[in-house]
Formats: structure tokens, sequence, C-alpha cells
């Protein structure tokens, strides 16, 4: 770890602040990359409500949401991000073999068409660097623009998530090994 992480004690007001507003949300603990953002507190602050948003109030289910989240995790290579994505997306019905195949950089094969086209767009945005047309087309017919933008949202949130946490080096919890390769 590159970045001594603060307890709440050691935090100054803005931070405890930030902090204390994390923990009161839907997640009840702060999420880990919050906690190198409190260097930057306002930014910790709204990049954390941001977070919350997307986790919790898009209009897809964790077992949609979690496909974006997992391919960005794997396109960065973002260990800490897969190890706690893995298991909310299990916890949230996502088959094991459609996670297994985003590991190991399988196109996986989907029983839900919104599954697909979430899949489809992430990697899109994250290899082609956008969307061509005719994706985009079939998107808004399966996702609706609205799905498009909290795609592209979970996909920007979850980058900044995942270079944050590869950046400063956090670490897996004691005794966890990196699915990633």
């Amino acid at each position: 770890m590159r970045l001594k992480l603060l307890s709440p004690g050691e935090m100054n007001a803005d931070q405890k602040e930030t902090y204390d507003e994390a923990i009161s949300g839907k997640r009840g603990a702060p999420p880990a990359p919050m906690m190198a953002w409190l260097n930057s507190p306002d930014m910790a602050r709204h990049a954390t409500r941001l977070g919350e948003q997307l986790r919790f109030n898009t209009i897809f289910p964790a077992k949609l949401s979690e496909i974006a989240i997992l391919v960005t995790a794997r396109h960065w290579t973002s260990h800490y991000e897969w190890f706690a994505h893995k298991r909310l997306a299990l916890k949230g019905g996502m088959d094991p073999k459609i996670i297994e195949d985003i590991r190991d950089r399988r196109t996986p094969t989907f029983d839900d068409p919104k599954g697909k086209m979430i899949y489809d767009l992430a990697k899109s945005l994250h290899e082609g660097k956008g969307v061509s047309q005719a994706l985009y087309d079939e998107a808004v017919k399966v996702l609706t623009e609205r799905g498009i933008v909290e795609v592209i949202g979970l996909c920007g949130y979850y980058t900044m998530v995942s270079m944050t946490l590869n950046t400063f080096e956090f670490g897996l919890p004691e005794g966890e090994v990196s699915d990633l390769g």
C-alpha cells in the first residue's frame, strides 16, 4: 500500500464529514477507494455519492450492473475491484460461468439480452474507446438511452475506482488471492 489510510480519529473536519456521510449511506461502510480520495475531501464526497447512485439506483438490478463493473475491473486488472465485485455479482445472482468468462477474457453467453448488451457496450467503451452506430442503435432498443448513460457512468466511475486501487496498490483482505492474471 503506497498510501497511509487515515483512521477516523486522524481525519480533519472535512474528511470526517465525508467519511461519516459514506458510512451512513446504503453501503454502511466507506468504499475502499474513498479512503484514498479523502486526500481531496470534496472530490471524495462527490465521487462517493456518484458511486452510491451507480451501485444502488440505476435502472439495472445488481446482476446486470455488475457486468459493466466486472468488465471494467478486468480491463484495468484491478485485483481489489475484481475481488469485491465478483462477490457482489454472485450475491446478485450472476451465473458464475459469466464471471469466469469475463475473468478469462472470453465473451460470455448470456440468457438475457440486456446482459449481453451491457457487456458489449462496456467492452466497446474500454477497448474501442467508443461505440459504433450499429451498437448504439441496438443498445437504444435494448437498454434505452438512460440505460446507455448509466452503463457509461458505471464504466467511467469504476475506471476511476480501478485506477485509484491500482495506483495506491490496495491489497486484498488477509488470506485472499487474486483470480486475475
